[in-house]
């Protein structure tokens, strides 16, 4: 075969580890989604130069290469198109350089969100995205997907704190985008571009990124809600009221509050749905009056319950984070889904949500970023099956008939990809595709992902 004949060539071209067996190929044949592939081979590079000797050999042969962290996207974005090979980065895992002066890390794309939260804590000092697979996913998968999590309520996502990468194009040149600087205005933004690019653009192989002081005061807060209170009413209001502090506004159902608490031993206290929230401040006597201050805003639209501590704001995150394993514990095989509506028009799409649950008769479980007006709906049913398709694709045109996206963080990858079109439109799609022949003219990198077939 072909393609046989190219991998013998593979030993002569790289320095790095070469897998192809059975066993390594199916370690990174899938992802957090319920697809899979099948890789020719699994190739860990040795440094950067190896990179662009191993994207030179795939324009050659003409043979797709699939970047990959952790592998816990769940979109497909990093699982395989037939006969590619994975370029598994996760080993990449050195925290090169921190600044606790300039307040920014240098780290190779391996090296997982907690580690780096862990490693710059002692500087008084954070990595504000913190997805729910924070303790797991990679800086660098975070910047394929612009991944988010709870804190981006005030703090943004990926994007937002990215201050420079090192990336091998698919043409296999090199290439330094950003800078340490805090602002620059050196025309469009090609950083910004490069992330959230799944991987289809080039292969990141060092990230800089931004870090921020550590709040003297964190408070996690869990509220208990009422069956029918207004959630769009719940996240505006708390998005316009002054001097809360609020760093998240998170949602779970009374099914998955109840699970983690049987699961985990959340000890929630009571049954129902939840708020959770987190309050920052300088000094613990205003990180009081700042929870005053939301009492009063969540009384005015209807919730009245107590607003209780909860100990320790990373382990509220480390418990927000559990919610889809505890579903897949208890639940199985489910549609996971994330798309994304303006805060004010919830109540609307929750409403589609869940009509489009008892159409298919299929039980329903949701939880959100609230804030933001970010939800995670989960559909009992087969994910592969036309069912489940059919299901997306009422799911995405809801959230776009209310100007929403089909995709608030987890990304486009496989699952996505034709839908697309749809949200951004044909002239959107002729620009994206300009941006990857001149990236990537051959169309090596992450084959079948993000852009419509």
């Amino acid at each position: 075969m072909v393609a046989d004949r190219a991998l013998r060539t593979l030993g002569r071209a790289l320095r790095g580890r070469i897998e192809t067996d059975a066993a390594a190929r199916a370690r990174v044949a899938g992802d957090g989604s319920h697809l899979r592939g099948a890789p020719l081979a699994r190739v860990v590079p040795a440094d950067a130069d190896d990179v662009v000797a191993l994207v030179r050999w795939a324009r050659r042969h003409r043979i797709g290469l699939v970047p990959r962290g952790a592998g816990t996207s769940l979109d497909g974005e990093s699982v395989p198109a037939d006969g590619t090979v994975v370029v598994d980065l996760g080993p990449w895992d050195r925290i090169l350089e921190i600044s606790a002066s300039g307040r920014w890390a240098r780290v190779q794309p391996g090296v997982v969100n907690g580690r780096l939260q862990e490693a710059v804590a002692p500087l008084g000092l954070f990595y504000p995205p913190n997805p729910g697979s924070w303790r797991t996913s990679t800086i660098g998968g975070n910047v394929g997907t612009n991944a988010s999590g709870p804190r981006s309520f005030r703090y943004g996502a990926t994007r937002r704190w990215i201050r420079a990468v090192e990336v091998v194009l698919g043409t296999g040149e090199r290439l330094r985008l950003g800078s340490r600087a805090e602002k620059r205005s050196v025309g469009p933004d090609l950083l910004g571009l490069l992330v959230g690019s799944e991987g289809t653009l080039g292969i990141v192989t060092e990230v800089t990124v931004r870090l921020a002081p550590i709040p003297p005061v964190r408070w996690g807060l869990v509220v208990p809600l009422p069956a029918r209170v207004r959630l769009g009413r719940v996240a505006t209001a708390l998005a316009a009221a002054p001097a809360t502090g609020l760093a998240a506004v998170e949602y779970l159902d009374a099914y998955s509050a109840a699970g983690l608490a049987a699961a985990r031993g959340a000890g929630w206290g009571r049954r129902g749905a939840l708020l959770l929230l987190e309050v920052e401040a300088d000094r613990v006597a205003e990180a009081r009056a700042r929870v005053a201050r939301i009492r009063t805003v969540l009384r005015r639209v209807g919730v009245a319950a107590a607003v209780r501590r909860f100990p320790g704001a990373n382990r509220l995150w480390d418990l927000r984070g559990e919610s889809g394993r505890v579903m897949d514990e208890r639940l199985g095989e489910r549609i996971r889904e994330d798309v994304a509506v303006p805060p004010d028009r919830l109540d609307g799409m929750l409403a589609a949500v869940r009509g489009i649950a008892r159409a298919e008769r299929v039980p329903l479980h949701t939880f959100a970023h609230l804030g933001e007006g970010s939800l995670h709906p989960n559909l009992v049913v087969d994910p592969a099956s036309p069912r489940a398709e059919r299901i997306r694709a009422a799911l995405y045109a809801a959230a776009l008939d209310r100007d929403g996206t089909i995709s608030g963080e987890h990304g486009v990858g496989r699952l996505k990809r034709s839908h697309l079109a749809r949200e951004i439109g044909p002239v959107g799609i002729r620009l994206l595709r300009a941006v990857r022949q001149a990236c990537d003219p051959d169309g090596i990198l992450n084959p079948g992902k993000l852009y419509p077939p």
